[in-house]
């Protein structure tokens, strides 16, 4: 049996004052006459934490990302509710995105990562959130920081192991790991963390995750030979949570897996592994009219009706989101089937040719969601325009409400 689920307060602003016209009660579905929305399903996002938590070998403690607004789905919301499934750690990549989760409240274990010279580091450390070095100059700043704080800074270590982005080259690593040590004797710096992050494990049996576990292993023997006795140690992205057990160690960051996306398909179908989509993209038609054969449709005329027919207008565009490289690809479920874009995506709004089939203005749109009643899902349109899901998701504008739905609570009140 599940635990008693609760629904998110007003006052955490799960629902933005824009989609409050649009929001149901939990377990409700948004009406009909908003333009376009975005429903965020949290009793979907607390699950998929939990069939996380279940796939992570050796006890090994589970962390959410929820950088760039909880990619996409509002950070804050899915903050909560991965941790009310059991999620010990949430990790942003700015120190921005960390502050503003201890700024609403959040106090359990936070990790930011993505940092540049003259950062907020005082003020991450006064708030306790777990910050990443990856060379010396950053460490130097963190003691600094430290010091003048008159607080110990929880300090995590990275450690390059082949991705090529962050983190420090393996040969610097052992001067790191010294100095990182000097700054635990001086009472500035606790190591907490040493870590790194995959470039192929989406790609189950590319030879570079051998390399990179094996690097990240001889990482590991430096720094305890340096006397480092870190809390966590964690490799694994979303791609080895589900497929790679032996980079488990102390703890699995796992980010698109959380919002019930495959990190790839040759990863595969989120079902496999018990994970739902919980972004459903919503719009209501703001136009329908017939039209004759060869009639023009949006910029460039790059679509020309075949004969009459009835177009319908989706108040959405780039702006919100939607991807100009959907024109004429991207799938649309309007009138109970899909449709493709029809024409180019303009910057609020794109046409569908509805053909011989009839609709309404105010009739639902969905653009994409879990794929269970028939309509597109975001790898749908990943594969569309030539990209990932995650993407997709992230990608979706600020002027699209988020109504964060817990349906949930609906079964389980109170």
């Amino acid at each position: 049996m599940s635990e008693p689920e609760t629904p998110i307060p007003p006052s955490t602003g799960a629902v933005p004052a824009a989609a409050a016209a649009h929001a149901a009660p939990a377990g409700g579905t948004p009406a009909i006459g908003g333009r376009v929305w975005a429903e965020i399903d949290l009793g979907a996002v607390r699950d998929n934490v939990r069939a996380l938590r279940a796939r992570a070998a050796g006890g090994a403690a589970l962390m959410a990302v929820v950088k760039a607004d909880g990619y996409g789905h509002g950070a804050l919301p899915v903050a909560r509710a991965a941790r009310a499934a059991g999620a010990a750690w949430l990790g942003t990549a700015t120190p921005q995105e960390a502050l503003a989760l201890r700024a609403a409240g959040d106090t359990g274990r936070l990790l930011c990562w993505l940092w540049t010279p003259g950062g907020p580091w005082r003020e991450a450390i006064e708030a306790e959130i777990d910050v990443t070095a990856s060379a010396g100059w950053a460490l130097r700043e963190i003691r600094a920081a430290a010091r003048a704080a008159g607080r110990t800074a929880r300090v995590q270590l990275k450690v390059d192991t082949g991705l090529g982005r962050n983190g420090c080259a393996p040969g610097d690593w052992p001067a790191l790991v010294a100095a990182a040590r000097e700054a635990e004797a001086e009472g500035s710096v606790r190591v907490t963390g040493l870590w790194s992050h995959f470039a192929c494990a989406d790609e189950p049996g590319h030879p570079s995750i051998a390399a990179q576990e094996a690097v990240f292993r001889d990482a590991l023997a430096t720094a305890a030979r340096a006397g480092l006795d870190p809390e966590v140690r964690h490799l694994a992205n979303s791609p080895a949570t589900l497929t790679l057990p032996s980079s488990h160690y102390d703890l699995v960051r796992t980010g698109v897996a959380v919002y019930g996306l495959s990190p790839s398909p040759e990863v595969g179908l989120p079902g496999a592994f018990g994970l739902r989509p919980a972004m459903t993209l919503r719009a209501s038609l703001a136009s329908v009219k017939r039209v004759p054969g060869g009639h023009g449709v949006s910029y460039g005329h790059s679509y020309r009706t075949p004969g009459e027919t009835t177009l319908a207008l989706v108040p959405a565009g780039y702006a919100d989101g939607v991807p100009r490289h959907a024109s004429g690809s991207g799938p649309v479920l309007v009138a109970g089937k899909w449709r493709t874009v029809a024409g180019r995506v303009a910057m609020d709004q794109f046409v569908v040719d509805l053909g011989g089939d009839t609709a309404a203005e105010g009739d639902p749109v969905v653009l994409f969601g879990p794929g269970s009643d028939g309509e597109p899902t975001a790898e749908d349109w990943a594969r569309a325009v030539g990209t990932i899901g995650y993407e997709i998701v992230t990608r979706i504008g600020a002027r699209v409400p988020r109504v964060h739905l817990d349906r949930a609570a609906a079964v389980s009140p109170g």
